[in-house]
């Protein structure tokens, strides 16, 4: 799909900033400043930011310089409530279209209780997506974001490769495991494979090396969110993310942050 190219570089990677926290999670005081750090993520040299519809349609001038991919599920939050199971589809295809984006996204989590119904999200987004020729993102993680069910290789590879299954053209998923046996996630994985952040770190060298393997093993990039804006110098972190997916640095080699 000729979007694909908006997300990713000729050299086949991307650095995808997340900023979609805010449909399902506490409101967090570092997203307060939502015009600073996107102009910041945007002066990092981040190829692409995955966001809300309401961001998306707010800053549409800074986010012209970058890829957008809209997440398109939601409907849980972090009040709690009487409402259960999987995220519902919010937005379509056509909605992204209109607000200019060149990926959408959605949540594929097998092996929880709503499987099917989560699943048949990532199908019917990726139908869309093909017949719009708009490139889907399937957010695989085995379990969803619990840990009823392990994030093991196992585990994380038949996530990955279902997502491919159901039709999405870039898995995002978790990296685990040693970086060999990561290798055979992508390799069960017929769509390039970037890695989620997960929960902020104190010690981001930890996941710069996570970075680094995940790359030396065929990933196609990253997915970070927490761990750029939550960060008091969101650009320099987003620079970071790009050296060492585009430009061959290694974790060892990132100082200062």
């Amino acid at each position: 799909m000729r979007r694909l190219g908006k997300i990713f570089r000729e050299d086949g990677r991307t650095v995808i900033v997340a900023m979609d926290h805010g449909m399902g999670m506490n409101v967090n005081p570092a997203l307060d400043r939502t015009g600073e750090i996107l102009e910041a993520i945007v002066a990092g040299g981040a190829d692409a930011v995955l966001t809300t519809y309401g961001i998306a349609s707010k800053y549409a001038d800074i986010l012209r310089h970058v890829g957008l991919i809209l997440r398109c599920d939601g409907g849980y939050s972090a009040i709690p409530s009487a409402a259960n199971g999987h995220p519902r589809m919010l937005f379509s295809v056509e909605d992204a279209l209109r607000l200019g984006a060149d990926a959408v996204a959605c949540n594929g989590f097998p092996g929880t209780p709503t499987e099917q119904d989560c699943m048949k999200n990532v199908a019917e987004l990726s139908a869309q997506g093909r017949a719009w020729g708009m490139p889907v993102m399937a957010e695989m993680l085995p379990g969803g974001f619990g840990n009823e069910v392990p994030k093991t290789v196992e585990n994380v590879r038949l996530a990955a490769r279902t997502g491919c299954e159901y039709g999405a053209s870039i898995i995002k998923t978790t990296f685990t495991g040693t970086p060999e046996e990561f290798r055979g996630v992508i390799e069960a994985s017929y769509q390039p494979v970037v890695v989620l952040g997960g929960e902020k770190t104190s010690q981001l060298s930890d996941l710069f090396v996570c970075i680094e393997q995940a790359i030396s093993v065929g990933a196609a990039g990253v997915a970070i969110g927490r761990n750029v804006w939550k960060h008091p110098d969101p650009e320099a972190v987003t620079r970071a993310l790009v050296d060492l997916v585009h430009n061959g640095k290694r974790a060892a080699d990132i100082q200062g942050l």
